[in-house]
């Protein structure tokens, strides 16, 4: 892999710019992400229902999943590209519709080719435009640089936001009313945010700050020649692997350790809970500390993670302190990659260049969804993909602890 090359260290130039306010933006797409993550983060729970009530297989339904983990990660970098053609506010406004149209159809799928469309495709895609890279995006281009770090924590709190409110909540309706009106019912809060989007601007407005304001337009090609930019997607591939793998069969795992069925949706949600405090503080140390060793040490904790609770007795207070460790971690990867992203390329180029980062974790996530259908398929266990996850975990922290940053400019 390459060193740092030139472009990583973008151009500056002092602006006179006014203040503009910012605070309302991030405060609605932490809104806007928790309906949307929360959706997504709860998929899981539909797996065993799909499987019962449609006679297909789990590993069937795991690539429904896995295809839906994909196309999420698709839609990141088509999402950033469009914002800046046609505004966040449209962009977003498109992604909610299909969300909801996608749960909302899922009452009418008949056999494999109606799962696959619509968990698989609407849903998928649906969540991706309204997700991390097109909301952050967004941010990036109105926050000063100095508060980017707290932004994008700020924000990604809202996607752990959603796990910890919609995972139990879709694991009650599920419970009291059927999978199929717990569908439905999430769809229609997906309409249910559009209001929001008042206060999503379709503009495109860069901050001049004492740091920096970035002019210059950087593709995907030329990106991907630097070694940081290439550490940056093996670590972030992990990740995908890492939270498609629980967030699919989670439910799955717990019931093969003979406890009951309703800690699912108890332990995404403490995952969720967990992870907001995770992403919060994670953003905050982003703005002193170095990001690499940030991240490194996040994907280090996992892997210790895993390796202790494989070796531990599958209790209901193993799975509360299991999820609250995975919580601290979950998704704080986000604000330390989407910083040094920033860091190397601009804000400017942030919603696409992420966009692609955040595809790879989805092409992690593909993985992680199906191989574990496959696994508990053919083997009867997850034995072998919580080993394969421990490794990947450490070798995502080695990778981030290798990228090398740029000076920030005074």
């Amino acid at each position: 892999m390459s060193s740092n090359t030139p472009h990583e260290s973008p151009a500056t130039q002092n602006s006179s710019q006014p203040h503009v306010p910012y605070m309302p933006l991030i405060i609605v797409s932490c809104a806007i992400l928790m309906v949307t993550m929360g959706i997504r983060q709860s998929s899981g729970l539909f797996v065993k229902p799909l499987v019962e009530s449609t006679g297909l297989s789990i590993s069937i339904i795991s690539l429904a999943m896995a295809i839906g983990q994909f196309m999420w990660g698709v839609a990141q970098p088509v999402g950033g590209l469009l914002a800046e053609r046609v505004g966040t506010r449209t962009v977003v406004a498109i992604g909610l519709s299909l969300l909801a149209m996608g749960m909302m159809l899922i009452s009418m799928v008949q056999g494999a080719i109606g799962v696959f469309a619509t968990f698989g495709i609407l849903a998928a895609v649906g969540s991706g435009l309204a997700s991390f890279s097109v909301l952050m995006g967004a941010a990036a281009q109105q926050v000063p640089e100095e508060r980017r770090g707290f932004a994008s924590g700020l924000i990604n709190s809202g996607s752990s936001l959603g796990q910890f409110v919609f995972a139990p909540l879709t694991q009650f309706m599920i419970g009291a009313w059927g999978w199929v009106t717990a569908a439905v019912g999430l769809g229609v809060l997906a309409l249910a945010a559009l209001p929001l989007l008042a206060w999503v601007t379709n503009k495109t407005i860069q901050i001049g700050t004492a740091g920096a304001v970035v002019q210059e337009r950087v593709g995907f090609g030329r990106a991907c020649h630097s070694g940081n930019y290439q550490l940056l997607h093996l670590g972030f591939f992990t990740c995908g692997f890492h939270i498609a793998f629980l967030v699919t069969h989670l439910p799955g795992e717990i019931s093969a350790c003979g406890l009951p069925s309703s800690l699912a949706g108890v332990s995404l949600g403490i995952i969720g809970a967990f992870n907001i405090v995770g992403s919060i503080a994670v953003g905050q140390l982003c703005q002193k500390h170095s990001m690499p060793r940030i991240l490194g040490w996040l994907y280090l904790i996992r892997a210790i993670a895993v390796v202790v609770y494989v070796f531990s007795p599958k209790t209901e207070w193993t799975w509360y302190i299991f999820a609250a460790v995975l919580g601290a971690s979950w998704l704080a990867t986000v604000p330390p990659t989407a910083g040094m992203v920033g860091r190397l390329f601009g804000p400017r180029n942030l919603a696409t260049l992420f966009g692609m980062t955040m595809l790879s974790h989805q092409v992690g996530a593909f993985l992680g969804a199906y191989l574990g259908g496959l696994a508990v398929q053919y083997t009867h266990s997850y034995h072998w993909m919580w080993w394969a996850d421990a490794a990947l975990a450490l070798i995502a922290a080695l990778a981030s602890f290798a990228v090398k940053m740029p000076e920030a400019k005074k």
